[in-house]
């Protein structure tokens, strides 16, 4: 990214948007979606996805189970659709008994966030399409995968999701400012027949002059430099080892949130988040963690946001990121809880980190091993 500002119209666009849209539908995992990019963020993906695939009026299905999920039904109800809201504990995953229970005959899309960024929980999306084929019903299907695209398995061909949204700046590794699309054949039919307003961020043009290599506005060309180079930095590793690391670096973390004596928001351990762990604080109001971190440490934890403002505080730990980075994130965290004055005690929650990515078994026998001053026992 940090080359003299480029001509949006020049000679090397077109081989750049090229390889841009086919890393896309690698990492999307979809042959047959187009990829859309604009300025902006995810905020305006939701509003892209909406406003070209429905109709102010239309009725639509959604699960409240974390604030993202509650925005992008707000932003589907502020563009004029009828939102059937589901109300779900912040912390639970949508599941497919959800989705038979509460999807009806006139619902024409499901909204859906992949990896709610608030709580930490990550819903099974293959488990959502089985719910849908169940019901008989076929609506479109809309995914918010902005905290998992690039971190954890999104399979959009597979699980026939309709429209998926990202934004840049998390698994994709780049500066916020670009809101980022893949587009399949139901959505694009749907796209020349509803009846929103739109105007930016109608995908129709952008499509079309993207498969030519350019875009109908001016887009942040250096960004689409850094995007380039992301890809092929996900592509290079291979998408099942960044998942797989992801996978080790989270578990390690919970590893840790164990060793402090404290609790995750999601309530099932299966669908905790590869990308991030919302930590539950229940002695001290987790506000202060974050500011604390933030003030004494240069660490940046992340807040509760709506109803768990003051209950959670979040470790991120998704992008490029390795086994030391997280030790060091643990062991700040661990003197962010005790400046606060949460009661712990230091070093336990890296030990147990340590432990995990080793191999070592956090067991009785480790502990007389490490008695003894015998070599544990080690897991492969």
């Amino acid at each position: 990214m940090d080359r003299p500002i480029p001509d949006h119209r020049g000679p090397e666009m077109p081989s750049l948007v090229a390889e841009i849209r086919a890393g896309l539908r690698s990492v999307f995992k979809s042959e047959q979606g187009e990829p859309v990019v604009f300025p902006g963020s995810g905020t305006g993906a939701w509003e892209a996805s909406l406003v070209n695939t429905l109709s102010p009026g239309d009725r639509v299905l959604s699960f409240e189970n974390g604030h993202f999920a509650r925005l992008y039904a707000e932003a589907a109800r502020q563009l004029g659709m009828q939102v059937d809201d589901v109300k779900l504990r912040w912390g639970d995953a949508v599941t497919q008994s959800d989705v038979e229970a509460n999807l009806k005959p006139e619902h024409r899309a499901v909204l859906i966030v992949h990896n709610e960024t608030s709580t930490g929980v990550t819903t099974d999306v293959g488990a959502v399409r089985r719910g849908i084929d169940r019901t008989g019903r076929d609506p479109l299907l809309l995914v918010d995968v902005v905290s998992s695209l690039g971190s954890m398995d999104f399979r959009m061909a597979e699980w026939r999701v309709d429209v998926a949204l990202t934004g840049t700046q998390k698994g994709l590794m780049l500066p916020p400012g670009g809101a980022i699309l893949c587009v399949g054949p139901r959505a694009l039919e749907a796209a020349e027949k509803n009846r929103a307003p739109r105007y930016f961020y109608d995908w129709r043009p952008v499509i079309r002059d993207m498969q030519q290599g350019f875009f109908p506005y001016t887009p942040a060309t250096l960004l689409l430099f850094g995007l380039r180079e992301a890809l092929r930095m996900l592509l290079e590793e291979g998408l099942d080892d960044v998942f797989a690391r992801h996978r080790r670096l989270a578990q390690a973390t919970r590893e840790a949130v164990r060793a402090w004596g404290m609790s995750l928001l999601a309530s099932d351990p299966a669908r905790a988040s590869n990308s991030l762990t919302a930590v539950v604080v229940e002695e001290i109001d987790s506000t202060a963690v974050v500011k604390v971190a933030a003030e004494r440490l240069n660490l940046a934890l992340g807040v509760g946001l709506g109803q768990l403002r003051g209950r959670v505080f979040r470790i991120g730990h998704l992008g490029s990121l390795n086994e030391l980075e997280v030790l060091a994130t643990l062991a700040g965290t661990e003197l962010a809880l005790l400046y606060s004055g949460q009661p712990i005690e230091l070093g336990v929650g890296v030990a147990a980190a340590q432990r995990f990515f080793a191999g070592i078994k956090a067991d009785a026998k480790l502990a007389a091993a490490e008695t003894r001053g015998a070599t544990p026992e080690r897991v492969g």
